[in-house]
């Protein structure tokens, strides 16, 4: 075991797929626990994860704060110094082993900043936009971003939400391979949630604050033109032209393509939201009559 104390904690649903794969990266000796926190799968998920001697922790959200990840450090906060939360598609590296071994054996730092190669169609891309995730910290040191969604969300663990830490963070610089093998249908689902996700948190900041302190810049910009048509256009360009996505050929071309689509069905579900809002506003808006206030409702009725 190494001279450092490491939790991996894997949320999943359904994931008999890609779950085998990252345990398999894993391996015996990176880590001294491996926990997989369940959403109740129906397939072979809990089996896979049994087999390959990995704890496993049942997840039932209420629909409140704290979600997946929260709700395990809150509830069953390892007692190893450092966690390390993987998705079941991120498989790590022998490098991004070498390298978590020589930082954590003497860390200045609460956190680290994990780098991933992305995964299309089976093949890894050379362009597009890196992805970065503050996925490595101390246990009690850091938290994902509180969000109050018991009103808008249907996904149980935090997607989009940055954790947030007590200190200064570094960053592991070899790759975490993030393969996503379970084919388009998959990938889009898993897209048309997300969209309706951001739009939902969309609406909600708009009616406080869109500018929270605890916010990366990427974060600033990202809810700065969230509302805008023009976000998927600015992706599309950034992805395929500057970030260098031309040099995947068409498949460069289509993952830049369905990035931007998602930015523009994150930006139409926002418009659809307002709407309905402005409609549920003018449904409900009483009416003053001979003294009396009625709602539309009761205003139609005397009409007939």
């Amino acid at each position: 075991m190494p001279n450092y104390k490491l939790t991996i904690a894997i949320p999943v649903l359904n994931e008999e797929v890609t779950l085998p794969i990252c345990l398999q990266a894993i391996g015996k000796d990176f880590a001294n626990r491996v926990v997989v926190i369940d959403s109740g799968s129906t397939d072979r998920t809990k089996e896979i994860a049994h087999e390959f001697g990995a704890d496993i922790i049942d997840f039932n959200w209420d629909g409140a704060f704290p979600k997946k990840r929260n709700w395990f450090l809150r509830n069953y906060a390892p007692d190893t110094e450092w966690v390390l939360f993987l998705d079941a598609d991120e498989m790590i590296t022998p490098a991004f082993k070498a390298a978590v071994r020589k930082e954590l054996s003497n860390s200045q730092y609460e956190g680290y900043w994990l780098r991933y190669s992305v995964y299309f169609m089976n093949k890894k891309l050379k362009g597009g936009y890196p992805l970065h995730k503050l996925a490595l910290f101390r246990v009690g040191h850091g938290e994902y971003e509180k969000i109050d969604e018991r009103h808008w969300s249907d996904l149980d663990m935090e997607i989009h939400e940055h954790p947030v830490l007590d200190g200064p963070a570094g960053v592991i610089k070899p790759k975490i391979d993030h393969q996503d093998i379970r084919g388009i249908d998959a990938y889009l689902k898993k897209h048309h949630e997300y969209a309706q996700w951001e739009a939902n948190r969309y609406m909600e900041l708009s009616k406080s604050d869109m500018d929270k302190p605890e916010w990366t810049w990427k974060q600033r910009l990202k809810y700065r033109l969230i509302g805008s048509p023009y976000l998927s256009i600015i992706y599309f360009l950034g992805s395929f032209i500057l970030m260098g996505g031309f040099r995947d050929g068409s498949r460069g071309l289509t993952f830049s393509l369905l990035k931007a689509s998602y930015f523009c069905e994150v930006y139409w579900r926002i418009q659809q939201q307002a709407v309905n809002s402005s409609k549920a506003t003018d449904e409900s808006e009483p009416l003053v009559r001979a003294g009396f206030v009625l709602s539309n409702t009761e205003n139609v009725l005397l009409d007939k």
